[in-house]
């Protein structure tokens, strides 16, 4: 099985400090792109943090702080990381809960202005979980036949996630070997924001989903309440969603002066 790509797709894996995707970084990045004359381009990066990591995440990854000391920061990779993924749509196991959300959160410190708009995402583990429910490495065992002998590291879970959607094209004939349709399947819900804090609404506007607005049209409460859209901005939300809600904010400004 081949995947049926109009673009390249980018699988990606992530290794961080911790799950919160405001705070944590990355330790290390693996991105497997592919391209739809079937070529493949890979590469991994350790990186540095500038923060301690936990030793019960130590634990699970095996990247210390003594190994990733003398690597370089995130900045310092975030070019050559956007060169590699920005003309792809993405792949990855969890990636639309987590490795995106706080892939966004990295570029934005760096100050690259990363965007989805034009991107869609292909969450294998969703298929997965839709179709089987089990984890990557018995994911990997049950539709390739291998065991994922090096789990949690970056590049095996990136290589074992692309095997993994491919085989799934084969097991399942009734998943369309598109990435658009494979997207669609993969979504849990639908989000403007990576973090799940701004929803769409069954005609398609945006809606706070968490707190006490939730449920309520965005640019109504950013009317009747404008000291909201103020809070959010300084409290610990992640920063894509801050962005997110600063252009509906904007859009909102620029249809009344229009």
């Amino acid at each position: 099985m081949q995947l049926n790509l109009t673009r390249p797709i980018c699988f990606f894996d992530l290794e961080t400090t911790g799950i919160n995707v405001a705070k944590d970084r990355i330790v290390e990045i693996s991105i497997l792109k592919v391209y739809p004359n079937g070529n493949k381009e890979s590469k991994t990066w350790l990186v540095n943090p500038e923060m301690p990591i936990p030793a019960e995440v130590v634990a699970v990854h095996g990247i210390s702080d003594e190994k990733v000391v003398n690597e370089p920061t995130f900045k310092e990779l975030s070019k050559d990381i956007y060169n590699m993924i920005k003309d792809s749509d993405l792949g990855g196991f969890n990636s639309d809960r987590f490795d995106i959300p706080l892939l966004a959160e990295e570029m934005l410190r760096a100050e690259i202005d990363f965007d989805m708009k034009n991107t869609v995402s292909v969450d294998v583990q969703t298929i997965f979980h839709k179709m089987e429910k089990r984890t990557l490495a018995a994911a990997f065992k049950f539709y390739c036949g291998k065991e994922l002998t090096d789990a949690h590291s970056a590049e095996a879970d990136t290589n074992a996630t692309y095997e993994v959607l491919l085989s799934q094209l084969d097991r399942y004939p009734e998943l369309e070997n598109n990435i658009k349709k494979l997207a669609e399947f993969s979504t849990h819900r639908q989000f403007v924001d990576f973090a799940g804090f701004i929803g769409l609404d069954e005609d398609g506007k945006e809606i706070f989903s968490f707190g006490k607005h939730k449920g309520r049209k965005v640019h109504d409460v950013l009317e009747k309440e404008p000291g909201y859209f103020g809070w959010i901005l300084n409290a610990d939300f992640p920063l894509y969603t801050k962005k997110v809600l600063t252009q509906i904010k904007l859009s909102k400004l620029n249809n009344k002066l229009g």
